[in-house]
């Protein structure tokens, strides 16, 4: 045993001889990769090296510690050294994913056009490398992070900790324009707040509503007549506006830090009671009742109100201005909500709003009646156009109804299914808190496409529904045809080679000079993947077709928008049930 004992400990001297220690790297040197184990390294045949340096795409300098992974997170991936620098094997010759990851930083999509506002950045982006053997080294780009900040400072002086503040950004649903909140914090015991991590876009900074005293809730007064008031500081938008319409849109580029402080002034907010009423709620019929202050749009404030069972009343507290209050009430039978037909989740069977003026006095004594949703009725036809007529057999779900919040003010960014079923026929929309919408329509049925979506003869892709008090609308037509085009789009011809390293990918959005509230898909179009694709199901007529370098995202409702686009796409009529080509023009950018 003594003997085994010494011949392992020579062992081990032996060894460490052979392989001495290195020593640590200097604290500002970024470690090398480590080597592939060998059990990991693909068969001698089909291993490829790739080697690639990563840079910042602004200053041009080196990325150290960036890690760079390949086919997704099982496949191989490694950190790029002091120098950028990075080397990984693939499992072969062929089209591989890679994606860069590192703190700070933004993967950067190929071609980027910095002075576009449809640029989309994402942690998400992907790098399509064709990989062969000798390929000469990749260079990739990453986009540094922005980040925006401010104090907040109080009219009274006061230390401004723990006061809300939210983060609005820009962004896109079905090619409408829509503010929707990206980030919340508090400030901290100096009063200030930091948003990090920020992709170039438009954003807005707004404060919540703040009590100057801790005592939270809304209550009323002890003789039970009305809520009570108190001092505090409404929502401010950046520099200094009650509404967004008023803010400074902040725009944000790469890498940068920008400052947005807002003083909070300290205000009475004013007591507001209403007497719920209505015909069918009495006192024998339990129900779950939901009370929301609103804009003049219908979007929703974020002052809270509460409905008191006892007396039947919505109570609330306001600063001076215009507001709506909202109701609605859904029946519970046996301790449970009534499942009511064509109710939106949230919505309920009753409903009913006011329009209140708060100017420095309490609002009482006013009632806010609650009436019965009345469902709003789709009436869909199909006209039948073809020489061999498409098959419009009643299959479930043909047609979708979505809508999203309108307006240019805070809004939840929500698709909302309006209404969903087969066609020919009716359909009935669900019950929508009132407000504005704008309408999508989805076909699923094949070879049926939208001829128009009215509301009161008013074209929806103009004009967004409005939804009223008890959900009354305009009468809402929805007209299909059976004879719809194709078009197949086909990339340049001396695109469609594929060349080692990293492929271009053309983005494509066909964009009907017409009115439409059908919501376009963006095709992605590769030389590796064939350099063509097919879209069906089009409406007969003009069309431009706008073709990118990069992944973006289209405001192609706003023709303002369309109209700052560095190319104005390439125009094409579609015939009815005309199958088309297209070779797209390489874009510029």
């Amino acid at each position: 045993m003594l003997f085994l004992v010494a011949a392992m400990a020579l062992v081990a001297v032996l060894a460490g001889a052979q392989n001495p220690t290195e020593p640590a790297p200097a604290p500002d040197e970024a470690p090398a990769a480590p080597p592939m184990p060998e059990q990991s390294r693909p068969a001698e045949g089909g291993a490829i090296p790739v080697r690639g340096v990563v840079r910042d795409a602004l200053s041009g300098e080196a990325l150290p510690r960036a890690l760079v992974q390949v086919d997704g997170e099982t496949g191989p991936g490694t950190l790029t050294d002091r120098d950028g620098q990075f080397e990984l094997l693939t499992s072969g010759a062929g089209a591989h994913v890679f994606q860069l990851t590192k703190p700070g930083y933004h993967d950067l999509p190929p071609s980027p056009a910095e002075d576009s506002a449809v640029l989309e950045y994402s942690n998400g982006i992907t790098h399509n490398i064709l990989v062969v053997r000798g390929m000469p080294e990749l260079s990739l780009s990453m986009m540094p992070t922005s980040a925006i900040q401010g104090q907040i400072d109080l009219s009274t002086g006061d230390n401004a900790q723990g006061i809300g503040v939210l983060l609005l950004r820009r962004v896109l649903v079905g090619g409408h324009g829509a503010w929707v909140v990206t980030g919340n914090q508090r400030t901290n015991t100096d009063g200030a707040y930091r948003f990090p991590g920020l992709d170039p876009g438009d954003y807005a900074v707004v404060t919540e509503p703040a009590r100057e005293s801790e005592i939270d809730g809304i209550s009323l007064a002890p003789d039970g007549s009305a809520p009570a008031g108190y001092n505090g500081y409404a929502p401010t938008y950046y520099p200094d506006a009650r509404d967004l319409a008023g803010a400074a849109k902040i725009r944000v580029r790469g890498g940068e830090t920008v400052q947005a402080n807002i003083s909070l002034r300290l205000e009475a907010f004013q007591p507001v009671q209403a007497a719920v009423t209505t015909a069918r709620l009495n006192g024998k019929i339990a129900a779950e009742y939901n009370a929301t202050v609103v804009d003049a749009q219908g979007h929703t404030l974020p002052y809270p109100a509460v409905y008191d069972p006892e007396t039947r009343t919505v109570v609330t507290a306001l600063p001076d201005g215009t507001y709506g209050l909202q109701v609605a009430a859904v029946p519970r039978i046996e301790g449970k909500v009534a499942a009511i037909r064509g109710t939106a989740p949230g919505g309920g069977a009753l409903q009913g709003s006011l329009d209140i003026t708060v100017a420095g006095h309490p609002v009482t004594g006013v009632r806010l009646p609650l009436a019965e949703r009345s469902p709003s009725i789709v009436s869909v036809s199909v006209s039948h156009n073809a020489a061999l007529q498409t098959s419009t057999s009643r299959a479930a779900e043909a047609v979708t109804l979505g809508a999203t919040q309108a307006g240019d003010a805070r809004v939840d960014g929500m698709w909302l299914q309006f209404a969903q079923g087969a066609v020919p026929g009716e359909l009935e929309g669900s019950a929508l808190p009132p407000g504005a919408y704008w309408m999508h329509t989805n076909i699923a049925q094949a070879g049926i496409c939208e001829q128009s979506f009215t509301a009161g003869g008013a074209s929806l892709a103009r004009e967004p529904l409005v939804i009223t008090p008890g959900n009354m609308t305009p009468p809402l037509t929805l007209s299909l045809r059976d004879d719809c085009a194709s078009l197949t789009l086909t990339l340049p011809p001396d695109s469609l080679t594929a060349a080692m390293g990293e492929e271009k990918a053309y983005t494509v959005y066909v964009v009907p000079d017409f009115d439409s509230t059908v919501d376009l898909t963006a095709q992605t179009l590769r030389p590796s993947s064939g350099g063509s694709i097919v879209v069906h199901n089009l409406t007969p007529g003009s069309y431009h077709v706008y073709a990118f370098q990069a992944p973006v995202e289209l405001e192609y409702r706003n023709p303002d928008a369309m109209a700052k686009l560095p190319n104005s796409g390439q125009s094409i009529t579609l015939q009815p049930s005309s199958d088309n080509t297209l070779t797209l023009e390489a874009p510029s950018r």
